[in-house]
């Protein structure tokens, strides 16, 4: 009896692996066959600054076609500007492009690689672009990239080097150091990381700020400079791309010298130089930054507008460590961030016997699943339910609200104003915007500005008024809908809007004050969606020309 109750348990084991193995082929099937269905054809253009030769190119480029769609054709158009950057090498590049683009079938997206192929897209976007969707990335001019976004056609990923996390990450190896070293030149990348790089020195008001700048010195006078840095030293490798006598270097050039020569660790910001000398630190993962781009060039050609596709603008940064300089400089390898990329790592136990050791684990693993599979088949089943529902909700609360704020985002306003309209309900706009709020940019930096507006955000949240519901517009801009016509009951909806600004907001340790112009329309017969926000963005800018600090609603004549 025994004998034949353990065969029928191997059976129905062995049933249960069967029925697995065909679920999964036929689950496999028709995720393919529904690939193939929704995936379409399409042709991208990358347009890089630099060249291929430059190894931040070669990982962008990984990156995009990783995430691009398997029926996408992608060609390649390299601008050069780190060899040569004057009037005749752009006006040679624009010449070119032109006739192979007048000779080639259109695309349907340009996708972007850094300021200066962005800055060409634009310049030529009427003659050479025209309606072509724009996806930028690894750009540092993070003003324009905004501004541009706006344009319905235009969407990417922006690039931000942190000073502060690479600075903070060197400080907790050298906690003695009081000077900060960057390498950078006089390169469009070097210019505004330049002033990026002095804004952040306000945050650390016991050390001292200088530079080295690679494109005033010659190759004599650079190797003195880096043999002169002192130990107590943070030097941050930023661009080196020229010198005074206009040699050319590529980032294994710069990094070897820089690493030969300097008696301190060099950090870097943009993923390319880990392994060839340089220990690391928090970078723009550029391989990163091409896959997000390519992505969404490819939600674009399977359909998707490029006006609900968000600007990406928490840059793909990762934590990159070389420990065989970590190593070289006895820095102790716990201080590794955990999670961080790690080259030249030395190879544990997995690693050196990984051929007996991965089958072993397979093996075992595949009884222990043989033996538990009847048991937690139905939790596991539960589970997969509950966290497929998680995602789904995920994914609808991320694609109507704002990542900065946790406000609902214009997308989601631009589709509830025109149901509250169609169902004649009656209904109040408001718009709120900022004053001075570039000032704040200016002055202080995009992560005030940032935290700024999560403030505001979650001040306009947390209004205690019936059927009120507030929206991040665009920017430093914010629009609500107050469901009234009852100009009382707005009114006092408003004062609660304006009442936002009446406390100063705590940034960075500080107080600061910051105030807001709103503009008000209520909403009468025959209105329609844009004519409620036009009156509304004008009673704004009446208020913005007639001092500020205020509220007004929208006078019809």
């Amino acid at each position: 009896m025994r004998e034949l109750s353990g065969k029928k348990r191997i059976k129905g084991i062995a049933l249960c692996i069967l029925l697995i193995c065909v679920f999964t082929v036929l689950f496999s099937k028709e995720y393919y066959a529904e690939k193939e269905v929704t995936e379409k054809t399409g042709r991208v253009l990358f347009i890089s600054s630099y060249s291929y030769g430059w190894n931040t190119v070669q990982l962008q480029i990984e990156g995009i076609k990783d995430g691009l769609g398997e029926n996408i054709v992608i060609d390649y158009e390299f601008m050069d500007t780190k060899r040569v950057n004057d009037e005749i090498s752009s006006r040679q590049f624009y010449e070119g492009i032109r006739y192979r683009l007048s000779k080639v079938e259109p695309y349907d997206v340009i996708i972007t690689g850094d300021d200066a192929a962005f800055n060409f897209a634009l310049d030529y976007r009427e003659e050479l672009f025209k309606d072509v969707p724009i996806v930028f990335e690894g750009v540092n001019n993070v003003e324009l990239a905004m501004e541009m976004s706006e344009d319905s056609l235009i969407t990417g990923v922006i690039e931000k080097l942190s000073f502060e996390k690479n600075i903070d990450f060197a400080l907790s190896m050298f906690p003695e150091a009081r000077k900060v070293v960057a390498i950078l030149d006089d390169s469009l990348t070097g210019q505004a990381e330049r002033k990026s790089y002095y804004e952040n020195a306000q945050m650390y008001p016991s050390m001292s700020f200088t530079e080295i700048n690679t494109s005033e010195l010659t190759s004599d006078e650079l190797v003195k400079a880096f043999s002169d840095i002192e130990e107590n030293t943070i030097l941050i490798y930023i661009v080196m791309t020229e010198d005074a006598s206009g040699k050319q270097y590529t980032t294994k050039q710069s990094v070897s010298l820089i690493s030969e020569y300097a008696s301190v660790p060099a950090f870097q910001m943009v993923s390319g130089g880990v392994g060839l000398g340089i220990l690391g630190g928090n970078m723009v993962s550029m391989e990163l930054s091409g896959k997000l781009a390519a992505e969404m060039a490819t939600d674009i050609i399977n359909g998707k507008n490029p006006a609900d596709i968000s600007v990406v603008t928490e840059s793909p940064n990762i934590y990159s460590v070389d420990e065989d300089v970590m190593r070289k400089f006895n820095i102790d390898l716990s201080l590794i961030p955990e999670g961080a990329e790690v080259i030249n790592h030395n190879a544990s136990l997995m690693d050196e016997h990984k051929e007996v050791i991965v089958p072993f684990m397979i093996i075992l693993s595949l009884l222990i699943v043989i033996v538990i599979i009847m048991i937690v088949y139905n939790i596991r089943k539960r589970k997969m339910t509950n966290e497929l529902k998680k995602a789904k909700n995920y994914l609808q609360y991320a694609s109507s609200h704002d990542s900065l704020t946790g406000l609902k985002n214009r997308a989601c306003f631009d589709e509830e104003l025109p149901q509250i309209l169609e169902r004649k309900e009656p209904c109040s706009v408001i718009m709120i915007d900022i004053d001075n709020f570039k000032g704040i940019n200016d002055g202080f930096g995009h992560n005030i500005g940032d935290e700024a507006l999560r403030q505001i955000g979650g001040r306009l949240m947390r209004i205690d008024f019936d059927e009120f519901v507030p929206y991040r517009f665009a920017g430093d801009e914010f629009i609500a809908i107050v469901k009234s016509v009852d100009k009382e009951s707005v009114e006092e909806c408003v004062k609660k809007c304006i009442g936002i600004f009446e406390h100063p907001y705590r940034l960075n340790g500080e107080f600061y004050e910051i105030h807001g112009s709103i503009g008000v329309a209520v909403y009468e017969e025959g209105d329609t969606v844009l004519n409620l926000i036009g009156h509304a963005d004008d009673a704004m800018y009446k208020i913005k020309t007639s001092g500020k600090n205020a509220y007004g609603f929208y006078e019809r004549y």
